[in-house]
């Protein structure tokens, strides 16, 4: 959990120095130029110290430095404020692939329950795909207070919930389906 943890403030790290400058200055060409900045660092230490960079971490350095470059160019937060709906809409792709969600479930559930797992894993990209667009919604208005609340409280709590729902309800199916198995085994 706390390698996730890591990984996870690893990978907004520029966007979280962006709210932390701008809520201390107000500036959003200084906010925007540090961040994008600490972006270009942050990839500069790991390839110098000999890290292993994938796609991604060079597609995120991108985004940062384009909507960035954009942001203060416009004088205009939107830009930046919108990155993080681009990795929901990349994430939501990637799930709806059929059966990713199987690996990341134990061989119970993924033996007994396979159709179920499927078609959650397809329910989590359509949730990807709301809370991007939420995301985009959001930085429209420009406020980042309201920003900030989007995305630390509502972006982290649909997918708690999300996956507390998907928790009870596959253990309900998995118990219903072996009392059943046993039942039929026992008559």
């Amino acid at each position: 959990m706390k390698d996730v943890l890591l990984r996870l403030v690893t990978d907004f790290l520029s966007t979280i120095v962006f709210l932390l400058v701008y809520l201390a200055t107000g500036n959003i060409i200084l906010a925007t130029a540090i961040a994008v900045a600490g972006a270009v660092a942050q990839v500069a230490h790991a390839r110098l110290t000999g890290k292993v960079l994938g796609f991604m971490t060079y597609a995120s350095l991108g985004l940062v430095i384009v909507l960035g470059c954009a942001t203060i160019l416009t004088n205009d937060p939107r830009f930046v404020l919108a990155k993080p709906s681009i990795a929901h809409f990349a994430i939501g792709l990637i799930m709806l692939k059929r059966g990713w969600m199987l690996r990341y479930m134990p061989p119970l559930v993924a033996e007994t329950i396979p159709e179920y797992v499927n078609a959650a894993g397809f329910a989590w990209a359509g949730l990807m795909f709301v809370l991007g667009l939420g995301t985009i919604a959001v930085a429209m208005t420009g406020d980042i207070k309201l920003w900030t609340i989007y995305v630390s409280v509502v972006l982290v709590a649909a997918k708690v919930g999300a996956f507390a729902i998907q928790y009870v309800l596959f253990r309900l199916i998995v118990t219903s389906r072996i009392r059943a198995a046993r039942a039929v085994a026992g008559t």
